[in-house]
């Protein structure tokens, strides 16, 4: 059906010569499926994905050939390292053409999760998981990182400390010249003026990086998301009613972190992992700017 139609890429030939790192598209929508624990199910995802020219007057590449092969990631069976690698190769494969050795590519899609209340049994809310996933099949160099974005709350311990402060002032205040007071009276007291000063707490996001080993089966993306949110101990709600708001209360009351503590708990918790990187935000509440934490070992 094509014989009669022009093909410019075969049949021309660069009017400037010169190697190109990369060349392919951006910004495809794909339905991928993926297989985690509690997530069996496809996303949306967008797509970028790139093979060299190492050719100097080459035209261009075979957009088209790209795109038939990206579409397999829809048809083939759940997303997972061994998958990537392989879809790579054939792309380079279908590239012989044009002599490229290299190709990569780019996956985005957010991880939808239904995750319990902290106390009250039944009730559950939805919440969503940034996920960025990038391999790469240079020569025969295959590299396969993941990142998942995950969001919790956290105490400032300098604030905690000066807050009790402030109430352990007022107590004195209202008790000091007493020789004694009633378990009542202090339990009445602590009802009333227990936050006359409280810390502040911030809505707070991990992004953590690890490698993939290139023959794993699945992408691991639920047992990535729990160790962080272990880590931190105080992950992000969706659906409470007041028992799992006081209990949420409770874990920020006895799991302050700077910034630094957030980002040395999630480091330690990664110890397996290959390669893992740790970038942590505290949007402050006190402040306009943000604390901020990297750590990216070397193993």
């Amino acid at each position: 059906m094509t014989a009669a139609l022009p093909d410019v890429s075969r049949t021309d030939t660069a009017a400037v010569h010169g190697h190109l790192e990369w060349v392919g598209m951006q910004g495809i929508d794909l339905p991928i499926p993926v297989n985690e624990p509690e997530c069996r199910r496809e996303v949306h995802a967008r797509v970028d994905t790139q093979v060299d020219l190492p050719v100097p007057d080459a035209k261009g590449i075979h957009v088209s050939r790209l795109y038939r092969l990206l579409d397999t990631l829809s048809e083939e069976g759940a997303l997972a390292p061994d998958r990537l690698k392989d879809l790579l190769g054939r792309m380079i494969e279908s590239h012989r053409d044009c002599a490229t050795r290299n190709a990569r590519i780019r996956i985005a899609f957010e991880l939808l999760i239904r995750r319990p209340a902290l106390v009250t049994e039944g009730l559950s809310g939805w919440k969503s998981y940034p996920v960025r996933i990038d391999a790469a099949l240079l020569g025969d160099v295959y590299r396969c990182r993941v990142e998942v974005k995950v969001g919790y709350s956290s105490t400032c311990p300098c604030s905690a400390a000066l807050s009790r402060q402030v109430v352990e002032r007022g107590f004195l205040d209202a008790f000091g010249a007493h020789d004694s007071v009633s378990p009542a009276d202090v339990a009445g007291w602590l009802r009333q003026n227990a936050s006359m000063a409280t810390p502040h707490s911030q809505r707070s996001e991990a992004r953590v990086t690890v490698e993939l080993p290139d023959s794993a089966p699945r992408m691991g993306l639920m047992d990535l998301i729990d160790r962080v949110e272990a880590a931190v101990g105080t992950p992000l709600q969706t659906a409470v009613k007041r028992a799992d708001e006081q209990a949420f209360a409770a874990l920020n009351g006895q799991n302050l972190m700077f910034v630094e503590d957030a980002a040395r708990r999630i480091e330690a918790a990664l110890g397996d992992y290959r390669q893992p990187q740790v970038r942590v935000w505290h949007v402050e509440s006190l402040h306009p700017h943000d604390a901020v934490a990297w750590s990216s070992p070397a193993r």
